[in-house]
This record gives C-alpha cells, sequence and structure tokens, in this order.
C-alpha cells in the first residue's frame, strides 16, 4: 500500500470518529433537552394542583360562610316570627280579658237585680211596672255584657264540673243521677272561656240505702 492511500484511510477513520463523536454529543443534548423539559411539566403540574387545591379550599371556606349566614338569617327569621306570633297573642289575650276586673264588679249588680226579679210579686198590680222595668234593665245588661264574651254559668241538671262548678253542699237524692247539680245556688260567669266566678250548686249523691247488690 502507497503512502498516499495509508494518509486516506486515517483521514477517512477521523471523519468517521468525528462523526459519531458528533451523532454521541447531538443524542445527549437532546436528552438533556428532554429531561429539562420533562422537570418543567413536572413544576407546572406541581403548581397547578397547588393552585386548584388553594382555590377548592376558598371555595369550601365561602360555602361554609355562606350556610352559616344562612342559618343566622333562618334563625333571626324564626326569633321574628316567634315573637310577633308572642306579641299576638298577649295582645289578644289582653282584649279578652281586659274587662275581667270590671266584669267582677258588675256581677253583683246583676245577682242583685235577678233577685229583685225573682222576690218581686208580679201579681201586684201597683209594683208590676217597676218589675218590668226591672227585668227589661236586666236583660239589656245581660245582653250587652254578652256581646263583650261574659256569659252566665248556669248548669242546673247537668253534671257537677269542678272547673266550672263549686259545690256549696251534697244531698241524696233519688230522684237525680249521682253527681249531677240539683240546685244553683248563685250562677257563674265566665269570659272568652276563662271562669270568672263558678257557680255555687248542689250537688247529688246516691242514697246510703240505695246499694246494688250485684256490685
Amino acid at each position: 500500500m502507497s503512502e498516499e492511500q495509508k494518509v486516506k484511510q486515517e483521514q477517512e477513520a477521523v471523519k468517521q470518529a468525528q462523526a459519531a463523536e458528533a451523532k454521541n454529543a447531538e443524542q445527549a443534548t437532546e436528552q438533556q433537552v428532554s429531561g429539562n423539559a420533562a422537570d418543567i411539566v413536572d413544576a407546572e403540574t406541581e403548581a397547578m394542583i397547588a393552585r386548584i387545591t388553594e382555590l377548592e379550599a376558598a371555595l369550601e371556606a365561602s360555602e361554609a360562610k355562606v350556610k352559616e349566614q344562612q342559618d343566622s338569617v333562618l334563625r333571626a327569621r324564626a326569633d321574628v316570627d316567634n315573637m310577633r306570633r308572642r306579641t299576638e297573642q298577649e295582645i289578644d289575650k289582653a282584649r279578652k280579658f281586659a274587662l275581667e276586673k270590671f266584669a267582677g264588679e258588675l256581677l253583683p249588680v246583676i245577682d242583685n237585680m235577678e233577685r229583685a226579679v225573682e222576690m218581686a210579686d208580679k201579681e201586684n198590680e201597683a209594683i208590676k211596672p217597676m218589675v218590668e222595668g226591672v227585668e227589661l234593665t236586666l236583660k239589656t245588661m245581660t245582653d250587652t255584657v254578652e256581646k263583650f264574651g261574659l256569659n252566665a254559668i248556669d248548669p242546673q241538671g247537668q253534671p257537677f264540673n269542678p272547673e266550672l262548678h263549686q259545690a256549696m253542699s251534697i244531698q241524696e237524692s233519688a230522684e237525680h243521677e249521682p253527681n249531677t247539680v240539683m240546685m244553683v245556688m248563685q250562677k257563674g260567669y265566665e269570659l272568652n272561656g276563662r271562669v270568672v266566678r263558678p257557680a255555687m250548686v248542689m250537688v247529688s249523691k246516691a242514697p246510703q240505702g240505695n246499694v246494688d247488690e250485684k256490685a
């Protein structure tokens, strides 16, 4: 082999070595760039995840605050409704029973007028106009107080009710069922369902000799 051919082979070998070295360098660069890109993507992903987590936490806090405010509004509304209802009840009660004291003072007047009518000699022509005047006045008065909710309790012949009646005496009676009002000694009165004065009554009981042998 000539000297010239040897030089050409050496030059060709150098070129191949340089080409291989350049290719290796290129591959290394590509790997480095790829690694850097992956690192950048990972960092951006972590930042995005952190931001999303932060926003979710803020959203939950906002929702909790809104719910708390809604609950406060509902509680306040319920308190207002309860207060309004209690106020209306108190006003209604005051309206119904404002005349209770006045009615208590008026009852003896009605009692006396009723006694006067009961005891009057209605056959006596001399006092007949006066009796009729008292009866008319009594009727006018009772009609007027009834308009304001004051009603008489007159339980003649009715079962005894301790919430409405006051037993002044208990008598044996074969003509009445036990625990029946035999006589009303004084009428009672109630104002809009509230007892102002219980009726004073005589109550029946079974005769002692009337024993049920089957019992």
